[in-house]
């Protein structure tokens, strides 16, 4: 790539932390950022898929560190921002793209499920957030969440996902309006179905009742991974710069009925 096409790109000079990091949209939003200039910081527990992200970014030059990393714990979070700023000397955007669903009877979940669902999809982006905005707002960066459609409608069998994604979708809320008067932006991008390894690994339990399932699977199936980043990076960009607290939907229009 050449230097005057590099000038070009939107994110060039740019850092970027994502989450999620070793597969589907995180991978495909690391990908995406560092193909438009950005300087990515992977991070994600699965180091395998990590390297793996890491020698695609590499291989079509761009530029990526990655680092392991368990969201659902508070002081991993702040390591992981800290060493992102140590790696590229700033922060410019933080995306929460991890995630975990477990689908089950009510009645059967486990508390570890439970904690599970909830500190991965919820607290590790809160935890995330408290660390690096101090840097977003030096640098006038913004932070894109991802949250679900389960946030914003009901699904049988995900109460946790549903609630820890309810919970995500209110959280950009209350951070937008807390800085509203300030330099930084804070959105939430909302998905369906998407084709990833989360959603093509889901463990049904017996005995469901698939006519529940049906009322929240959408009429255009799933969407790429690729098509979550691109919103991604349309959020995280300047191009973005009058779209605060924003809750953006992408999911072939379950929302719409």
């Amino acid at each position: 790539m050449t230097s005057s096409n590099r000038s070009k790109q939107r994110f060039d000079g740019k850092v970027a932390l994502v989450t999620g990091a070793a597969s589907g949209m995180g991978r495909a939003t690391c990908i995406r950022l560092a193909s438009e200039g950005a300087s990515v910081f992977g991070v994600d527990l699965n180091e395998a898929g990590l390297k793996e992200t890491a020698q695609e970014i590499e291989g079509a030059d761009g530029t990526v560190t990655v680092h392991g990393c368990d969201v659902s714990q508070r002081d991993q979070c702040f390591g992981a921002v800290e060493a992102a700023v140590a790696a590229f000397g700033s922060l410019d955007v933080l995306a929460n793209v991890a995630g975990v669903v477990r689908f089950t009877h009510t009645t059967d979940m486990s508390e570890a499920d439970w904690n599970l669902v909830m500190t991965v999809n919820l607290s590790g982006p809160f935890f995330l957030t408290q660390a690096a905005i101090p840097h977003l707002l030096e640098s006038k960066g913004n932070i894109v969440n991802v949250a679900s459609n389960a946030g914003l409608m009901g699904q049988s069998y995900t109460a946790a996902y549903c609630a820890s994604k309810g919970g995500l979708v209110q959280l950009t809320r209350s951070l937008a309006m807390e800085y509203i008067k300030q330099g930084i932006r804070i959105n939430c991008v909302c998905p369906a179905g998407t084709d990833t390894a989360m959603n093509r690994g889901i463990d049904f339990p017996e005995d469901l009742d698939w006519k529940l399932i049906g009322r929240f699977t959408g009429q255009r199936g799933f969407a790429a991974p690729e098509d979550l980043a691109s919103a991604i990076a349309y959020l995280a960009s300047d191009e973005a710069r009058a779209v605060h607290g924003s809750i953006f939907t992408v999911d072939n229009g379950m929302m719409a009925g």
